[in-house]
């Protein structure tokens, strides 16, 4: 199995670290971001890795390459010359993540420990084109589902905004937790091109594709997206 770690991002949250390092190499407790994505990855089996870059490239190549990707085959999806998002990134990382099994995909910012298999077993029990993890935790964006879990929408609390795929009543809102398996299909089924972001592929497919929000609440996540979270993080993950 394959996974891709977007490691782009500019992280503007993430200042003044990131006015001359990329987030990803953010340290907590002696490891970087990185590093602790590509573990983490490994503990259920996933060596081959896609990192993907565009801010301080050269830095993360360094990384990898001083540590021989920690254990893991990673290779570069190199996004020098425009920061694609995560939807646009993924999209361009095709070629290296196309195969006939699924893929998982996380963000280098999250750290978590839901179980990978528990993932894939929902994901194969649901028959679905994406699987992604989610909590009952506060937010300011969310995304909607039914009583089964399936997706049906998104919801920014701060602003109002409302995108609905399935419009049903009593829609329960759930917060992503960034850790994302997919059918090897998808590439074919994205409808965005250029830069883009993976909610607006999740929202655009919703109606169409089996596309399910599995409940991890309980288990350790930060969202290491601003200094701050480096010493929640550090109390949570050794």
């Amino acid at each position: 199995m394959k996974a891709m770690i977007f490691s782009a991002g500019l992280g503007t949250r993430f200042k003044p670290w990131t006015d001359s390092h990329p987030k990803a190499l953010a340290i907590v407790n002696g490891k970087s971001l990185l590093q602790r994505n590509v573990e983490y990855l490994q503990q259920y089996g996933i060596r081959d890795v896609v990192v993907n870059i565009h801010h301080f490239p050269q830095q993360i190549i360094e990384a990898i390459q001083q540590n021989k990707g920690w254990g893991s085959n990673v290779i570069i999806s190199d996004e020098t010359s425009e920061v694609l998002e995560t939807g646009g990134g993924l999209l361009k990382a095709k070629d290296l993540l196309q195969g006939d099994e699924p893929f998982v995909t996380l963000n280098a910012d999250f750290l978590t420990d839901l179980d990978i298999n528990d993932l894939l077993k929902f994901h194969k029990e649901k028959k679905s084109l994406i699987s992604f993890g989610i909590t009952n935790r506060k937010t300011s964006r969310y995304f909607l589902f039914d009583e089964d879990n399936r997706l049906c929408g998104w919801r920014n609390t701060n602003t109002g905004e409302e995108k609905i795929s399935i419009s049903k009543p009593g829609l329960k809102q759930m917060a992503y937790s960034c850790v994302v398996v997919f059918q090897s299909e998808i590439f074919e089924l994205i409808p965005q091109r250029g830069k883009f972001s993976l909610v607006e592929t999740y929202l655009s497919l919703a109606a169409q594709y089996p596309i399910y929000g599995y409940d991890h609440t309980g288990d350790k996540l930060v969202d290491v997206g601003k200094p701050e979270s480096v010493a929640i993080a550090e109390k949570l993950f050794n």
